[in-house]
């Protein structure tokens, strides 16, 4: 079930890697779509404005989740590359255990403070209910989604791509037919597209730890492997928090940017809204790659293997560079197509008309946007991810500025260059990060075998 990414040409081997990944994310964002989608189509522009209206608040929350298992899941892949399976297996404990409690910590905050959260962001009073309603009971949902996301990661860290795909098939499949019983039978609205979230990431949850636990040998656990390691808490904590505090620092920018649109009305609402899930299927296979990248980076620095690492990068650019290109293309010929899965396109000329201007704006500058997902999840899996929160941080300082400044002169335009500011932003900060990482790694690795050739010098005197 377990994977070497420290052998093998590294173009195929990221490739290979990241294709059930593309697979995995496309589920993921239809598994999230079919919300956006239905409730759109049954339940109205108003309600799907509500359901737009948490995307940032459900990004600054749930990113902080997954950026945290996917943190976690560093250590793990470096441990495995190194064939360190004892240490392992005590990460991978000690990773539940924070997990739990970081679950329920969350789930009590971020349920108690909904309200509040959409009334600071000045979402429209004529959608602000069903978006409370909605964020609510999906938040009352992140112990799951804590469950969900740890196995998959570790699952990941082993060099298993594949499994995580199935779980999300049948994740997206439970969530679509319960949003379809729940909102056209049931007429529950955005109650029910909610609680078919719920509902479907339980039973991901679940039955991905059972496989978890049943199927992979290396993580057959002894009683002392559940024991607390103040050090391995500590490892995990100093590359899980800071990834997941660089997801919630870009979605705090993503929320200034929110408030902004918020101000422009329910339409531009709409409209950010259908642009953003067509733009988010787009740029999965980039996130696929980079989600590959943070794996076969600690994999590769485990066993040592700098000169893969950097070759794995340059492989990782070209297919972004390809990609990026041809998804430009072919986004200009097929917006109003994919934009039509959320809203009845002929009727709403408007909301389209500017949802394709804001894609537009922002397919020009995918290529960048690709470079600092791989920059960034590599050094991620290099274990440096306070660098990559940084990276947040220049994202978030440029949405707010373009928020601030642009958005009140240029008024909607000003929206639709908020992102391509952002990923500009972040790649002047990430590729000399980069640079600096592998040099600093390259001087740990060459210090740590003039040691060892020291002491077998002194074996042999």
């Amino acid at each position: 079930m377990t994977k070497d990414l420290t052998s093998g040409s590294p173009l195929k081997v990221i490739l290979l890697f990241s294709l059930p990944l593309v697979l995995g994310n496309l589920f993921q964002q239809f598994y999230a779509l079919a919300d956006t989608i239905i409730v759109g189509r049954f339940c109205g522009v108003s309600a799907l404005a509500s359901v737009g209206a948490t995307g940032s608040v459900n990004y600054l929350i749930l990113g902080f989740v997954i950026g945290v298992c996917n943190g976690f899941a560093i250590p793990i892949a470096q441990l495995f590359g190194a064939r360190d399976y004892s240490d392992l297996r005590r990460h991978v404990a000690n990773a539940a255990w924070l997990c739990i409690a970081a679950s329920v910590v969350l789930t009590i905050s971020t349920v108690a403070l909904t309200r509040p959260m959409m009334q600071l962001m000045q979402t429209p009073d004529d959608i602000i209910d069903g978006a409370v309603i909605y964020i609510g009971w999906i938040f009352a949902g992140i112990p799951f989604i804590f469950l969900y996301n740890m196995v998959a990661a570790i699952m990941r860290a082993l060099g298993d791509s594949k499994t995580p795909l199935y779980f999300l098939i049948l994740t997206s499949a439970l969530n679509i037919g319960l949003d379809l019983l729940f909102i056209i039978p049931f007429q529950m609205g955005v109650l029910g597209a909610a609680l078919a979230t719920d509902i479907s990431q339980v039973i991901s949850g679940v039955l991905s730890f059972i496989y978890l636990s049943r199927k992979f040998d290396v993580l057959k656990m002894q009683k002392s492997d559940f024991a607390y390691s103040k050090k391995a808490c500590a490892r995990l904590l100093g590359i899980g928090i800071p990834m997941g505090l660089q997801c919630s620092i870009t979605a705090i920018g993503s929320v200034i940017m929110q408030w902004a649109v918020n101000v422009l009305g329910s339409t531009a609402v709409a409209a950010v809204t259908a642009a953003g899930k067509t733009q988010g299927l787009l740029t999965v296979p980039m996130e696929s790659v980079g989600t590959a990248m943070a794996t076969y980076a600690g994999q590769n620095l485990g066993a040592s293997r700098m000169d893969r690492v950097r070759q794995g990068v340059n492989s990782a650019m070209l297919i972004i560079l390809i990609y990026g290109v041809a998804s430009a293309f072919v986004l200009h010929f097929t917006d109003v197509q994919i934009m039509s899965l959320f809203l009845d396109t002929a009727k709403e000329v408007d909301i389209v008309a500017m949802g394709r201007e804001y894609l537009f704006w922002n397919s020009v500058f995918f290529v960048p946007l690709g470079a600092l997902i791989v920059w960034r999840y590599t050094i991620q899996g290099l274990g440096f991810s306070s660098l990559a929160m940084l990276a947040g941080v220049a994202e978030m300082v440029a949405r707010t500025a373009v928020a601030i400044v642009l958005v009140p002169v240029l008024g909607y335009f000003g929206a639709e260059l908020s992102n391509p500011a952002a990923w500009i932003a972040a790649c002047l900060f990430l590729y000399p990060a980069y640079r600096w990482t592998c040099r600093q790694l390259d001087n740990r690795l060459l210090t740590a075998r003039l040691h060892i050739q020291g002491d077998h010098a002194e074996t042999v005197l």
